[in-house]
């Protein structure tokens, strides 16, 4: 039965984000297999405009094995953490001789999966 429970995990995600993932990816790889709290508090001092989300989404995953996996919240780490393309907004600048020059506004969809750490 111990086997059953560690492959369970809770997910958070966040969709249509306004920030590019190669940006979200570097705060991501900061708490990848980090215990949430220790993940949390290292999300406070990171100066990246990414951490405060990524921060609330692995406050949310936590939450989500707590009340609905009944997970002890001592024993969460983040087992993964990715962010992927979403649709790019595609806008256009003009510059020289009534040129358009295109502008890329990308947004991302970023998951967060957190699961307990087994007794070893």
């Amino acid at each position: 039965m111990a086997e059953a429970r560690e492959k369970i995990a809770a997910k958070a995600e966040a969709r249509f984000v306004r920030i590019s993932p190669s940006k979200v990816r570097i705060v991501l790889d900061l708490v990848r297999g980090k215990d949430v709290a220790d993940a949390v508090a290292l999300l406070d001092f990171v100066p990246k405009r990414a951490a405060r989300v990524v921060q609330k989404l692995v406050k949310s995953a936590a939450a989500n094995a707590v009340t609905n996996h009944h997970m002890e919240e001592d024993r969460l780490y983040v087992a993964e953490a990715y962010a992927n393309q979403a649709p790019v907004l595609k806008r256009f600048h003009p510059v020289w001789r009534g040129q358009a020059y295109p502008i890329l506004k990308r947004q991302s969809h970023i998951t967060i999966v957190v699961q307990e750490r087994g007794e070893g």
